[in-house]
């Protein structure tokens, strides 16, 4: 069988040229005589791969010497409780934006460990839109303000990074990191699952900046505490160490590419024609406020909930997998990451004009 187009929101599909060149090396790693699944993380070898991921990762997000690069376990969710046992430590207090699930659960659980204020929400009008926000809208002494950077179930994204002032920004970006070139320095830290635009699950990367990381509450748990995992250059434990393998042929895949500037321009492209074929469609309709739209995540709906299930069991049978929306919002989403070729973009489009035809309203 052929490769299917894969347009899940995670885990996503990866660049074929990564692909093939992991099942090259996959038996005999270099010149070790076994796969990096059966590698001692302690081993040259191995070290050497997590060095070259967390160098090719710094050159292609220009990430400055005085922030850390982690690469942990747990998923981004885990980082919902890791983000304050780290950084709500000054006056308990932070400042949360919520804009989707996502968003919410990491509100959530930081209620849990100290004073969390809802800043602001897009729930109002059913998280299709990005509030603005200005230094205003932050507590002066906060330790720190929280937003979800992509909404991948509402496909929605800042386009703009809030003004926090001195107060630290911190992003998750699981399902927009690497789609596009990034000013890290904006923020405080930054954090992403690897299983859209990196790697397969099981990774997570923590970009954080040094005068945020010693400062954790007493009763952090080690595995939650960045400076211990700093320290031990992400090796505290045995790390997700074939997921970091994969992130560096990843990370490889987009340098020769052209890094994050050829990416961006890319997946604009792509994102480009999908938007323009729906918004002239007079068929498809993107609930996204053109403002807020998403590259990575395109949401779409017919305005008829069994059409919409038809599209999405034919589209299945026609290899365009995982394009049902989530379960919580129905309808479709397109999720169109780096490794999405502009080929599965047209394809999609044409099996959409197609079943316009057949399935008029």
């Amino acid at each position: 069988m052929d490769r299917v187009y894969n347009f899940s929101a995670g885990p996503s599909m990866l660049p074929l040229p990564v692909l093939e060149k992991a099942a090259s090396e996959l038996i005999n790693y270099g010149d070790t005589g076994m796969s990096v699944m059966e590698m001692s993380h302690r081993s040259p070898a191995y070290e050497n791969i997590i060095y070259e991921a967390q160098k090719k990762l710094r050159e292609l997000m220009d990430i400055p010497e005085n922030y850390k690069v982690l690469f942990l376990q747990g998923g981004a969710s885990t980082q919902f409780a890791a983000v304050p046992y780290n950084l709500l430590v000054g006056s308990g207090k932070a400042d949360y934006v919520i804009t989707g699930q996502f968003a919410k659960k990491a509100y959530t659980e930081a209620k849990k460990y100290g004073d969390i204020k809802l800043t602001a929400s897009s729930e109002d009008r059913n998280n299709t839109y990005i509030p603005r926000l200005t230094r205003a809208d932050f507590r002066e002494d906060a330790d720190y303000v929280h937003i979800c950077f992509n909404n991948t179930i509402y496909g929605t994204k800042y386009n703009y990074i809030p003004d926090t002032g001195n107060i630290p920004l911190v992003a998750d970006m699981s399902s927009c990191i690497l789609s596009e070139p990034i000013d890290v320095t904006r923020f405080g830290l930054i954090y992403a699952g690897a299983q859209k635009n990196m790697a397969p699950a099981g990774l997570t990367v923590v970009i954080v900046r040094d005068d945020l990381i010693g400062r954790a509450r007493p009763d952090t748990p080690s595995m939650f505490d960045y400076k211990i995992m700093a320290d031990n250059d992400s090796m505290y434990n045995t790390p997700p160490c074939y997921s970091i393998y994969m992130a560096k042929l990843v990370f490889e895949w987009l340098l020769e590419l052209g890094g994050l500037m050829a990416m961006g321009k890319i997946n604009k492209h792509k994102a480009g024609i999908l938007y323009n074929y729906i918004d002239d469609s007079n068929y498809y309709i993107a609930p996204a406020e053109k403002e807020y739209r998403s590259m990575m995540n395109v949401t779409f709906i017919t305005g008829n909930d069994e059409l919409d299930k038809k599209f999405a069991k034919e589209a299945g049978a026609s290899c365009f997998e995982n394009i049902k929306g989530h379960r919580s919002v129905g309808g479709m989403r397109a999720s169109i990451y780096n490794a999405m070729p502009v080929e599965g973009i047209e394809k999609l489009i044409k099996f959409m004009s197609e079943f316009q035809k057949k399935n008029p309203k």
